[in-house]
């Protein structure tokens, strides 16, 4: 019997908050189709995911949000049973299903999961749960093939997390009395030890040499672009994450989140991960890029107590920039310097610059602070990390660059 193809469950964050099923009628027929305890575990999610979105943030409750569905999905649409009596066989057949899902449904690019037309949401047909993620490489004229997904570690890392969480908050709801998901964690068969030598994604020294100066260049020739400057330089110097620079539901970076003490020395104000304000040192030569950025503005040279213009705003419209946006403007300095080094220097070269993302500039500006012999307490401080640990086990590859230097004078014959 072939698996039906699924539907999205939940909608965005602003939509979810003043959720009805007036405007969702054929998510509803979906729900009313099926047995009836599919409502209830619907609402068990919602419960769950409304709880996620309070406390948590409007990213965790979009990550959160696609894997509670999926799972539920499978409930539906797969098993056919309700959620108390699945056991730890259940769970790991689930993992099973997620390591190679049906082609049905797969996707290949980000598709909203409703449509709104006529004064309702529609599904919409282009969506899927898993999507098949390509290289950018990735030949634009060559199909791809959807049967190749396979999710990665962290992927399936991510789904454990969120099921363990789902379970764990219906068992303090005393909905459930059971957590399946938390045996089964550790007898999944697709989770592998990993003892590899750690890849760091950051650019090379000559990577971020070229991708700083196309934005330079890009800003001296057209004032348009100091934002882009900006951004590129205050993402690196300053780790940040993308969503910490960007406009959110809950927090908008403005310009006195620049602040200095009374010793001079200049911090940003961060609304980081886990709901967390942090306060990172703001380096004496990122100033001279802040007074640049700010006369572009038409603002003072430094921020200044009170000020509330968003740090990085919209050209068009106020507000400061979405997450989405500020990708954007980054991708572009990225395309931007791979032509310009492979040009130069040849495809192998400037490669990675074609792979490369947004978080890359943290983890760039992060290892080039640890080869300089910045104290690892400091620099953990600075990145948000909970531990010393996580900052010691992601950037600090000093004992891997020797094994490997020593290594390359094996000879063949």
């Amino acid at each position: 019997m072939s698996i039906p193809k699924p539907v999205a469950l939940y909608p965005t964050y602003n939509e979810f908050k003043d959720f009805n099923f007036d405007e969702f009628q054929e998510l509803k027929l979906f729900l009313d189709s099926g047995d009836t305890w599919w409502m209830s575990h619907w609402i068990w999610g919602k419960e769950f995911l409304g709880y996620i979105g309070r406390n948590k943030s409007e990213h965790t409750f979009t990550r959160f949000r696609s894997e509670t569905e999926r799972f539920l999905l499978w409930v539906f649409l797969v098993k056919a049973k309700p959620m108390e009596q699945l056991r730890k066989a259940d769970i790991l057949e689930y993992a099973d299903f997620c390591w190679q899902p049906p082609v049905s449904w797969i996707c290949l690019a980000n598709h909203e999961k409703f449509v709104f037309q006529d004064g309702r949401y529609t599904q919409n047909t282009a969506w899927a749960p898993f999507k098949l993620k390509l290289p950018k490489s990735s030949d634009p004229d060559k199909t791809p093939v959807k049967k190749k997904y396979k999710p990665s570690q962290q992927t399936l890392t991510a789904t454990f997390v969120a099921i363990i969480a789902f379970y764990k908050y219906l068992m303090n709801e005393e909905y459930l009395y059971g957590n399946p998901a938390q045996i089964a964690k550790s007898d999944c068969r697709h989770f592998v030890t990993d003892a590899q030598v750690k890849e760091i994604r950051r650019l090379t020294e000559a990577q971020w040499q070229y991708t700083f100066n196309v934005a330079l260049d890009l800003a001296n020739e057209d004032p348009l672009y100091e934002r882009s400057l900006f951004v590129i330089c205050a993402l690196k110097t300053l780790f940040l994450r993308i969503s910490e620079l960007s406009e959110r539901t809950s927090w908008t970076p403005i310009m006195s989140h620049f602040w200095q003490d009374f010793d001079g020395n200049w911090w940003l104000k961060v609304f980081g991960k886990g709901r967390k304000l942090r306060d990172i040192t703001v380096p004496n030569h990122f100033i001279d890029y802040v007074k640049r950025y700010r006369a572009y503005r038409g603002l003072s040279p430094l921020p200044s107590t009170g000020e509330n213009q968003p740090i990085v705003e919209k050209i068009r419209g106020q507000g400061g920039m979405t997450a989405r946006q500020l990708t954007r403007i980054v991708q572009d300095v990225f395309d931007r310097a791979y032509e310009k080094m492979r040009a130069v220097e040849g495809e192998d070269h400037a490669r990675k610059l074609k792979e490369a993302s947004t978080h890359w500039l943290r983890h760039t500006g992060a290892s080039m602070e640890v080869e300089r012999g910045r104290a690892l307490k400091d620099l953990s401080e600075d990145l948000g990390h909970s531990s010393m640990a996580t900052t010691d086990t992601v950037y600090v590859q000093t004992e891997n660059r020797v094994r490997a230097e020593s290594g390359k004078s094996r000879k063949v014959n």
